[in-house]
């Protein structure tokens, strides 16, 4: 009989475990949820500090927001019966015309090369307008724009005179000249 008394004191024995005291108990229990809860808090935090912008895109800064809704053109309102002050062909050079001829874009012959504009100024004054007005070879047409036609031609002579040329400026009309004083 002795060995059954001794296998029912093993099955009778407590199950002891890491919490012994009911204050051990509460304090795992709340522990058990406190730490994850920090942990996410943390995480949390962590990830969302800092400005994050969409994937690679800057499509909704303020900047690009304003390059978007600015107007496509602008309304210019002038006196029809207010007289025109004509460019000089240096100021119409400088604003149409420098773009292409200062560096020598697409061939364009530069300012000042008076081997590329012996060719073209033997052509004679009319030639050469008439290039710039209605336009040759990557030049788009300058006529019609917003100088005149005497604008353009002060330009080409500014520009041909620069590079070894010496032609007249052309002379604006009595009724231009009347009307510009």
């Amino acid at each position: 009989m002795s060995d059954n008394a001794h296998s029912h004191d093993e099955h009778d024995a407590p199950h002891e475990g890491p919490v012994k005291t009911p204050k051990q108990l509460v304090l795992a229990v709340i522990f058990s949820f406190l730490v994850p809860i920090v942990g996410i808090i943390l995480l949390v935090n962590f990830v969302a500090s800092g400005s994050k912008t969409g994937a690679g895109s800057e499509g909704f800064s303020e900047e690009a927001i304003a390059a978007r809704i600015q107007p496509v053109g602008t309304v210019e309102l002038r006196d029809a019966s207010a007289p025109r002050v004509l460019k000089s062909g240096q100021e119409v050079y400088q604003a149409q015309c420098a773009v292409c001829h200062a560096a020598g874009v697409a061939g364009a012959p530069k300012l000042g090369d008076a081997a590329a504009w012996a060719p073209r100024v033997a052509t004679g004054y009319e030639a050469l307008l008439n290039s710039a007005l209605k336009g040759k070879g990557a030049m788009g047409a300058q006529g019609g724009g917003e100088f005149s036609d005497l604008e353009i031609g002060r330009a080409v002579v500014y520009l041909t005179n620069n590079s070894g040329a010496n032609l007249p400026e052309p002379k604006a009309p009595a009724a231009e000249t009347a009307a510009s004083q």
